[in-house]
């Protein structure tokens, strides 16, 4: 077992930009970088049907499951890791019912505002065969003076007000419009309107899915030069009107055992997300347990019984095998990274 990493898929987008590769240092193909590149998608593990025609990478039948990039399961998927090695790979992680890792892992670039847009919870999907839960994190990397995300809806706006506004035109007024800076940490559970603003780069970690309905999308053109389709119906539909504006998600700092800082971002049904801050020197890694680790800052070494080390910098994202053996981190400047786990299994 050794620390993977992934050949990333990047998706044109819209409302995309350039900081990919400007700001963060992704491996945009140099073809994609005059267009505008929204997403990079890091780590996926995605199901049949998943993968909607809009974005790029996906199988025939709309799976998609990402490619190691280094050592010696280079050009394999992680699916097909797992398959073979799931114990020494994810331990006692909980994986999904077909076997597969459940997140999917990403940057965006937002140039422009996204469309304001839910995604389904379990409720809808359970009548919607087609549909895929979404619930997902956002963490800010970098945000421009000013700039804000949309998070849920103004209190006592139902499902007649918000049709209302959108026959209106006055969609904004209804939404709950949040200012953020680099740092921040927004957690979206499924059925929450919302949509990223202009001037912002997040990591974003999410269940395993690419089902979004748009409400609202600026009143822009297409790459057509026609407007892009709405799901009006289907997002009134997937709305939690009854649930209360999610706020930033509550952090718990701790010290590390080792040195160090930690920030509980999150802790849900679909996983769990910490920020660790290091500032040099050596840390011992817990071994049995797998993760996902999204460099923020910085740069190290991660070196186990048996291999090379595996070097990191910023915009790197790294899974941690639950096989690793003495495994530690050896930080060579100040480092802060996210630490997505899943839940364990039952």
């Amino acid at each position: 077992m050794y620390p993977l990493k992934f050949v990333p898929v990047f998706q044109e987008r819209i409302w995309g930009g350039k900081n990919l590769y400007q700001t963060l240092g992704r491996p945009v193909p140099g073809e994609l970088r005059t267009h505008s590149v929204g997403e990079s998608w890091e780590f996926a593990d995605l199901a049949p049907g998943s993968v909607q025609a809009d974005s790029r990478g996906g199988n025939p039948d709309g799976s998609l499951s990402s490619r190691v990039a280094n050592g010696p399961w280079t050009g394999r998927t992680i699916g097909q890791v797992a398959h073979d090695c799931a114990p020494q790979l994810v331990g006692p992680m909980r994986l999904g019912a077909d076997g597969r890792v459940p997140l999917l892992v990403k940057f965006l670039d937002a140039h422009a505002d996204l469309s304001v847009q839910v995604h389904p919870d379990a409720a809808y999907c359970r009548n919607h065969p087609g549909a895929n839960l979404k619930s997902e994190a956002w963490y800010v990397l970098a945000a421009e003076p000013g700039a804000r995300i949309f998070k849920g809806l103004q209190p006592g706006v139902d499902k007649e007000t918000l049709r209302r506004a959108l026959e209106q035109g006055q969609v904004e007024s209804v939404l709950n419009s949040v200012q953020v800076r680099a740092g921040d940490f927004h957690y979206l559970p499924s059925g929450t309107v919302h949509a990223l603003g202009a001037g912002i780069l997040v990591a974003e970690v999410q269940t395993p899915s690419d089902t979004t309905f748009r409400l609202f999308d600026w009143n822009r053109l297409g790459p057509g030069g026609k407007p892009r389709a709405l799901h009006i119906e289907a997002a009134l539909e997937a709305i939690n009107f009854a649930a209360p504006s999610p706020d930033s998600t509550l952090r718990t700092v701790q010290i590390c055992p080792q040195g160090g800082m930690a920030d509980t971002l999150v802790s849900c049904a679909h996983f769990n997300i910490s920020r660790i801050r290091w500032s040099g020197g050596v840390q011992n890694l817990e071994s049995g347990h797998a993760g996902i680790w999204i460099i923020v800052a910085g740069q190290g070494l991660i070196q186990a019984r048996g291999i090379g080390p595996t070097a990191f910098t910023r915009g790197d994202v790294v899974f941690l095998p639950a096989g690793l053996e003495d495994a530690r981190v050896c930080v060579v400047s100040d480092c802060v990274r996210l630490e997505v786990r899943l839940p364990e299994a039952a």
